[in-house]
């Protein structure tokens, strides 16, 4: 038998972490050792796997498909592993979960003790970024996106819909005044998102049609916690989905403005998963549980 399948243990540790040191340290190998198995393998296979130069590593075209598509197999191999014998056990194992930082913090982390209580043997590990990651890449198992779908090699289960609200703070209102139309805002610092799929301009329903009306401000935030915490702190005025600043509203740190002028938009609340054919038993339960606990306020 020969070493292939630690030699893609290997390669996919060194992908993973981006070097060859790195991946050394984490398998507990020799840097010497982790490049004779990438050596092994792209002769193997008769590619090139990795660009390495004195400073850095990056996966080649062929690199890059090879780990995903080897990523995919290896978690397929450790889940058959993991279900052989235990099928009438129930949900078991680890349960890699990513979701946005105000989604995991407002909407799964109320709700995930109850889960655990259901299935004392699996273990939930919950990663929060605001970045879109790549479920391959994360090795995740499930995540939460807000919001239109790009990637079509998932499936994917509708939660739920989130629509869109205009907050403010009271303190912030006291002090720089209500706005009563759309026009206002020129007057308000408008609180503002600073990654890529960020909008400059937000909606409004005025004389019967939907209208776009620029905004500015002088802050910018990379995520919505953060946009959400700036303006309970009296910052400005910020465009949220009604489930990130649901408690606030209802205990009166945030107050909606300009509703009268609401589009009634909102986005779409998705479980993104891998498009296998079988589904693991945890992950089974957990989108289960999401669809009867998930309360998401309209």
């Amino acid at each position: 038998m020969d070493n292939r399948f630690g030699d893609i243990e290997t390669f996919l540790a060194v992908a993973q972490e981006g070097s060859l040191a790195s991946a050394a340290r984490t398998l507990r190998l020799t840097p010497s050792a982790v490049s004779r198995s990438i050596a092994r393998l792209e002769q193997r296979l008769g590619v090139t796997l990795l660009r390495r130069t004195t400073r850095s590593l990056a996966l080649t075209m062929e690199g890059a498909a090879y780990r995903d598509r080897m990523t995919a197999l290896m978690a397929e191999m450790t889940d058959v592993e993991s279900r052989l014998g235990q099928e009438d056990q129930g949900p078991r194992g680890l349960l890699r979960v990513n979701a946005s930082v105000s989604f995991g913090i407002h909407c799964l982390l109320p709700i995930l003790p109850r889960f655990l209580a259901r299935h004392p043997v699996v273990t939930v590990d919950l990663a929060l970024s605001d970045a879109v990651v790549d479920l391959v890449e994360e090795r995740a198992d499930i995540a939460i996106r807000i919001g239109p779908l790009r990637d079509t090699r998932l499936r994917a289960k509708k939660l739920g819909h989130s629509r869109m609200v205009l907050v403010a703070s009271p303190a912030y209102l006291a002090e720089r005044g209500t706005p009563r139309t759309p026009d206002d805002l020129e007057g308000h610092d408008c609180l503002q998102f600073s990654f890529r799929r960020s909008v400059d301009s937000w909606a409004f329903r005025i004389g019967g049609r939907t209208v776009m009306r620029p905004v500015q401000g002088r802050f910018f935030g990379n995520s919505g916690e953060v946009v959400r915490q700036m303006a309970i702190a009296g910052g400005g005025i910020a465009r949220h989905g009604r489930f990130h600043v649901a408690a606030d509203l209802r205990e009166g740190r945030l107050v909606e403005v300009l509703g009268d002028f609401s589009t009634g938009d909102g986005e779409d609340i998705h479980a993104l998963y891998s498009a296998q054919d079988r589904l693991a038993a945890r992950l089974r339960a957990f989108l289960d549980f999401l669809e009867e606990e998930l309360e998401l306020p309209v």
